[in-house]
């Protein structure tokens, strides 16, 4: 176990390295690589192997995709509250011992779903959505700190560019497996090691406390006023609005390699080319997010990035082939992390004084909305004539609960605008 230092600790290596913005937002890039693009989206490629063996239903997928959604609900929720509930504990748990524990049941449960004992895979995809909130909420928190302390808060959006990445290194190794014909087993063996690889380049960053910022955000804020759009209702709104971008994605980021299979003709090679796209995109939108101006109102930003994500979903609807696809696969994912990012943003903005719990309530809000998603998608399955007309329903859901988190993010700019910025 680590020991408990400041980042300031003079004649350390590793706190040498989390002195360099760059290597903070590396190693943060990194970390959400392991727990998100691996601990999380890897089952997304390799659910269709898993079809092929024979070793789950397309029902009993949607089951396992709702457990690891539950586990990062839980996840969220005790992040939110460990600071409430024991502050102590926070103290000795800080974000990056929480971090690093987390990744180390990110490398562990994934190697486990190489076991063949699919009577335990739920209870392992719900550990791992509690290890993937644990190192998402604290990773987050610790490089977007550090990154403010060292006057390179814009680096953040790279952090975030690190699902993405994972995304598109999953995908493309799920189809060169598909290609090969290895079992799925074999594909989380194969991902498990790749996060030990990630972890170890993590692991000389990802030390000390990181919270002098937070705690300087609280007592600039400790005469109680509140600004314009930061009252309870602002906070509320905000909360609503990112839980819907969890149900928004979630269906056609679940099954996008299964709905390409059904919509194109047998073997096709696009299928396993569609979720890499959309890592890349996440990727690219992660990166540009770093290029925004500051003085941009978050919330419009967000309110264009749930438009973009609404509108790939309906083109996935009303051009299903390889082209309709592929577009809709890209812009799907370019708004993806970007999204977090600009949300964590206006967390702070709107309640400054809360720390990490607020981001903890908008992650398990954003959980919350995953977890609705696949069974509602496995009731439609089950009510309909065709699993191609299910999915439709599912994808329609998922393009309205984002039009309405966008008129939500409108109607509070709308509401509360932003001061006007200072000429200089």
């Amino acid at each position: 176990m680590e020991p408990l230092t400041s980042p300031s600790t003079p004649h350390s290596s590793a706190t040498a390295l989390s002195d360099q913005p760059f290597a903070v937002a590396l190693a943060g890039m990194a970390a959400l690589a392991a727990a998100m693009g691996i601990g999380r989206f890897a089952f997304t490629p390799l659910l269709p192997m898993m079809l092929h063996d024979g070793v789950v239903t397309l029902a009993g997928g949607s089951w396992l995709a709702t457990a690891n959604y539950l586990g990062y609900l839980i996840g969220a929720l005790g992040c939110m509250a460990l600071p409430w509930v024991a502050p102590r504990a926070r103290q000795v748990w800080h974000a990056a011992r929480l971090a690093r524990w987390g990744l180390v049941a990110t490398v562990l449960l994934t190697l486990s779903m190489a076991l063949p004992l699919p009577t335990v895979w739920p209870a392992l995809r719900f550990a791992a959505g509690v290890a993937s909130a644990l190192v998402f909420l604290n990773v987050s928190v610790w490089c977007m700190v550090r990154l403010v302390a060292l006057g390179q808060p814009a680096l953040g959006g790279l952090i975030f560019c690190g699902p993405g990445l994972g995304i598109v290194l999953t995908g493309l190794s799920a189809s060169a497996m598909v290609a090969l014909q290895w079992p799925a087993a074999a594909g989380w063996a194969v991902f498990g090691l790749l996060s030990v690889g990630l972890c170890a380049a993590i692991w000389p960053v990802l030390q000390g406390v990181a919270l002098p910022a937070v705690a300087a955000a609280a007592a600039a804020h400790a005469d109680g006023r509140a600004l314009p759009g930061q009252g309870p209702l602002a906070r509320t709104g905000l909360t609503l609005a990112y839980g819907l971008a969890g149900l928004g994605y979630i269906v056609t980021a679940t099954f996008l390699p299964v709905i390409a299979r059904a919509a194109l003709p047998a073997g096709s090679p696009w299928p396993d080319l569609f979720w890499p796209l959309f890592g890349a995109g996440v990727a690219l939108g992660a990166a540009l997010s770093t290029r925004t101006p500051a003085a941009w109102d978050r919330r419009w930003l967000l309110m264009a990035a749930y438009a973009v994500q609404a509108a790939a979903i309906a083109l996935s609807l009303v051009w299903p082939g390889p082209a309709g696809f592929a577009l809709g696969s890209l812009l799907l994912g370019l708004p993806f992390t970007a999204i977090t990012f600009y949300a964590l943003q206006e967390a702070r903005r709107v309640w400054p004084s809360a720390g990490d719990s607020f981001p903890g309530l908008l992650t398990a809000a954003y959980g919350i909305g995953q977890i609705a998603g696949p069974p509602m998608v496995a009731w439609m399955l089950h009510h309909t004539a065709t699993q191609g007309e299910g999915f439709v329903y599912g994808l329609a859901v998922a393009a309205a609960a984002l039009v309405v988190g966008a008129v939500l993010y409108a109607a509070m700019a709308w509401r509360w605008p932003l001061p006007a910025q200072p000429v200089h």
